[in-house]
């Protein structure tokens, strides 16, 4: 069964549509699993990748458990689609899984969970490389061309999705590390009588003896004072 440029144009407005309301980053990734096993015709499990700055490989959504299972696995071995679709390959395609030989640690277990077609797509922006999007069938074994082009647009706008929500998410967290530290500076230069440049570089101190973020130290301080506010009120 084969779905026309209408089927597409619609799932993408959907995958669109769902993924453009600002929420969450962890809301984002759900909505894009949820949607992409509702639109790619062929796959009823679908998982989302990321990798860190460190170069690890964490699965952050999935449709249910054999994706964080078969996910895992790969991430352990090192090898299968969904890694060698983000470090080789933009696009790996698994028919007939149980004669594919590229992965020969990887595959046979993933086959004795049912496994019988995957495609792994790389998720980025610009030169970025964000992730990836995992889609296995337990029910087919061959995967039509179309369904193959429709997840290669829908990782498109999940890739699209999945920057700006995690630059987003970033700006939050910066945004929350300038405010607490400001609130630290405000109660040490208070409490010590001393200027805001010197309660900073009171912090900094503290950060570099106890080995620790500063935004930490901060919050520590803040934390500290509330609860000491909290108790003189009680």
């Amino acid at each position: 069964m084969h779905s026309n440029s209408s089927d597409i144009a619609r799932a993408l407005a959907e995958a669109s549509r769902t993924m453009n309301v600002p929420r969450s980053l962890e809301d984002v990734l759900d909505a894009i699993v949820q949607t992409a096993v509702r639109s790619v015709p062929g796959f009823d499990h679908v998982g989302i990748s990321v990798v860190h700055k460190d170069g690890r490989i964490q699965t952050m959504s999935g449709t249910d458990q054999l994706v964080w299972e078969l996910d895992e696995l790969q991430y352990e071995l090192g090898e299968g689609p969904c890694v060698d679709a983000i470090a080789i390959a933009p696009v790996m395609l698994v028919e007939r899984a149980r004669d594919d030989p590229r992965w020969p640690r990887y595959m046979p277990e993933a086959v004795r969970r049912g496994l019988r077609a995957q495609l792994g797509l790389r998720l980025y922006v610009d030169d970025q490389t964000l992730g990836g999007l995992n889609l296995y069938s337990t029910r087919s074994e061959t995967i039509d061309r179309d369904a193959v082009h429709l997840a290669e647009l829908f990782a498109t706008h999940a890739a699209l999705a999945l920057g700006r929500s995690r630059s987003e998410d970033h700006l939050n967290e910066a945004i929350a590390s300038r405010k607490v530290i400001g609130q630290a500076i405000g109660i040490i230069s208070e409490r010590y009588e001393i200027t805001g440049d010197r309660a900073f570089q009171f912090l900094v101190r503290a950060s570099q003896s106890a080995n620790l973020k500063l935004r930490l130290i901060a919050q520590d301080v803040v934390d500290s004072t509330d609860e000491k506010h909290g108790g003189a009120q009680a």
